[in-house]
């Protein structure tokens, strides 16, 4: 069985689709705050020619969603499953960012719990890489399960190379 990349998921909070191109407008609505930024390491994504890079890396990966408040149906963020390695049995869940009002919780939470259970029927493990200094996601990656791992360079649009923590969570055994 191929993996997925784009399914819809739903949960109780939130809905999870496919990105298309429609949705540009939306999506750079809620990348436009800078606060949202601050600690990533390109942190001027807020920027709409930085932001249009960002949206067209997305579409091109075939694992990019736009992230719908269910309550009142608008996008309030995006989030990718990426690099997915059937040899190693892994997947990256990446990208994602939420407007600000939907941080600190049940969110964020319910977010990875979709991607991680829908994950979890193709891999054991699914990897995350957080920047050095985004203390922020690194925190919200261990309230959800993430292990630390090690250290990775990884470039972000045309800055050079940084340093990300890198964090696993594996699937859990059936007894």
């Amino acid at each position: 069985m191929s993996f997925d990349l784009q399914p819809t998921l739903k949960g109780e909070l939130i809905e999870l689709r496919p990105l298309t191109s429609a949705d540009w407008q939306d999506l750079f609505a809620v990348a436009a705050d800078p606060l949202i930024w601050e600690q990533h390491p390109e942190g001027n994504r807020y920027k709409e020619d930085v932001f249009k890079v960002f949206v067209h890396e997305a579409l091109e990966s075939g694992g990019a969603f736009v992230i719908i408040d269910k309550k009142n149906q608008q996008i309030i963020g995006s989030t990718r499953f990426y690099g997915y390695d059937p040899e190693k049995s892994e997947i990256e869940i990446g990208w994602t960012f939420l407007a600000r009002k939907y941080w600190g919780g049940h969110y964020n939470r319910e977010l990875k719990q979709l991607m991680l259970a829908h994950a979890f029927m193709f891999v054991e493990n699914v990897v995350f890489y957080v920047g050095q200094n985004n203390i922020r996601s690194q925190r919200a990656t261990e309230k959800i399960g993430g292990i630390k791992s090690g250290m990775v360079e990884k470039t972000y649009g045309n800055r050079p190379p940084s340093l990300n923590v890198r964090y696993v969570i594996k699937r859990p055994k059936i007894d």
